[in-house]
């Protein structure tokens, strides 16, 4: 009887620090995406007041805003941040951690140089309004995947299924321009963002190993805060879409 006690106890004592040891894991996760937000709301807020004049009746382009959002920079800016994502996934092994941050920042610094436009095509109390609104929808979802005993895995296939087939329709809408294909990929991808948000939480929560050393636990944090800043920019966006008011 004394040894099953100790046994028992042995055991809870080993949960007990698993269960710290992943709450600090994903603490670290999301104070790498709350600080890669952050850091994308300022650049956005001082790149948009470096470009655009409001001094006067309309918002005018300064010429930094004309090279940025007009000129053949504009496209540096698009491809910049896709570029980096590869680079950050394809080389986080063989990073070190604080290499792998610093990338992670600069990625979300460029991110907010080119979401700086979007205050030009949306009223600022609009984009206000839909930040709040995904900031809540996406801790609803995330905290639905992290609490859930239910395995998401055949759900994360059809949403990955669906999310190539916005990729693909966005594509050709830039080609037919359809205001009502858009409305529809804007629909599809709300619900296949949110959904990701509570697969990608339940993944990077399943990532965690109790003998990860600090260099490969902080590796991991890293990217799991990459996936859920993707997953909440882009569930950002494509509210911003559906109820944004346009200038």
């Amino acid at each position: 009887m004394a040894d099953t006690r100790f046994q028992t106890q042995v055991r809870n004592q080993s949960r007990a620090e698993i269960d710290q040891g992943l709450r600090s894991y994903m603490v670290k996760v999301y104070n790498y995406m709350a600080a890669g937000l952050g850091i994308t709301a300022v650049a956005a807020v001082l790149t948009f007041m470096a470009a655009v004049d409001g001094s006067g009746a309309s918002m005018q382009l300064t010429p930094f805003g004309q090279a940025i959002f007009t000129g053949p920079l504009m496209w540096v800016l698009v491809l910049a941040p896709f570029a980096m994502v590869l680079f950050l996934s394809f080389r986080i092994n063989k990073m070190s951690v604080s290499a792998a941050q610093l990338t992670f920042w600069i990625y979300a610094a460029l991110m907010g140089v080119s979401f700086a436009s979007l205050g030009l095509v949306y009223t600022h109390d609009s984009i206000a309004r839909v930040f709040l609104i995904t900031a809540v929808t996406f801790g609803a979802m995330s905290l639905y995947g992290y609490t859930t005993k239910r395995d998401l895995t055949s759900m994360g296939s059809f949403l990955f299924m669906g999310l190539i087939g916005i990729i693909v329709a966005s594509l050709v809408n830039i080609f037919l321009a359809s205001s009502g294909l858009a409305w529809v990929i804007s629909v599809l991808g709300v619900l296949i963002f949110t959904g990701l948000t509570a697969y990608d939480t339940q993944k990077i929560k399943e990532m965690y190993l109790e003998s990860d050393d600090g260099t490969v636990s902080g590796r991991k944090a890293i990217m799991g805060a990459l996936n859920l800043y993707l997953d909440f920019i882009n569930l950002f966006l494509m509210m911003l879409r559906l109820f944004g008011n346009r200038n």
